[in-house]
């Protein structure tokens, strides 16, 4: 059978809808009922981070290159997942997914690895949030959220009061990362005045070039700010040793931020 242009290998169906994974010319795919592709994976070369907005998210890593404690709101194909395991020894990872579906198949089809580093956890991953910082607090120097089904960005994490516990469970030096989409407007207006208002407008946004995405980045209360020059240095550093386009996503953020690049960054 072929859908969105290409053969679908596996097909799930649970009580939020239909799961699909597509092959198309070399890449494979995971779709949620919709051309949208949730995550990709180039087929020859599995371990290498393919989705453009995922390699986007990475920009995260200028800011914190060795990330110990990450959360992450939202499993997909589990890309960044297994790069993340991969490329940081030492790094362990949480990870809140609302299907048990999603799990299956990142693990049978896009190589996501049973790991003592990986935790995942079947649930609402707004609920998580709000119950866990009720009794906890700093556990996590990132944060990465990348919600979505069919119909868009889950609302349970784009409010402000999730917001406010991501901030209670992130450590006051850390970095939350989350996927926007730009073709709705209003939520994403929502979004940034939301994380404006809870991380007192410490936001950088960065569109991912070519496609419908836009990355926020939100920092902690008192994480230290870099000069420019460290992180062009950084960037080329990292971009030698992950093959991911770190200074072009630096140029990016000084150009789409000109109102609050420098309140982040010493220029």
């Amino acid at each position: 059978m072929y859908r969105y242009e290409g053969q679908v290998v596996h097909q799930r169906l649970d009580d939020e809808g239909i799961m699909e994974v597509v092959d198309c010319q070399g890449v494979r795919a995971l779709h949620f009922g919709s051309a949208a592709r949730q995550s990709s994976l180039l087929l020859a070369d599995p371990d290498r981070l393919h989705s453009l907005y995922a390699r986007t998210m990475m920009a995260g890593l200028l800011f914190n290159e060795q990330p110990r404690d990450v959360l992450m709101i939202g499993l997909g194909g589990g890309t960044m997942a297994k790069f993340m395991l991969h490329r940081f020894e030492h790094c362990k990872l949480r990870v809140v997914e609302f299907r048990s579906g999603v799990v299956s198949i990142a693990r049978s089809h896009f190589g996501l690895p049973l790991h003592p580093r990986l935790k995942i956890k079947i649930g609402c991953g707004a609920k998580h949030v709000r119950q866990y910082s009720l009794n906890h607090s700093q556990c996590h120097d990132v944060v990465m959220i990348d919600a979505y089904g069919q119909n868009g960005m889950a609302p349970e994490v784009s409010s402000l009061a999730f917001f406010d516990a991501c901030r209670i469970l992130l450590a006051d030096d850390g970095l939350l990362i989350i996927n926007l989409w730009t073709t709705d407007k209003p939520l994403l207006q929502q979004v940034s005045w939301n994380l404006n208002r809870v991380f007192e407008s410490r936001l950088l946004l960065l569109p991912v070039r070519n496609r419908g995405n836009v990355i926020g980045f939100a920092f902690g209360a008192k994480f230290g700010k870099p000069t420019l020059k460290t992180l062009m240095d950084r960037a080329q550093r990292l971009e030698q040793q992950l093959d991911i386009e770190f200074p072009l996503y630096l140029y990016d953020l000084k150009r789409n931020n000109p109102n609050t690049f420098n309140r982040i960054i010493k220029t």
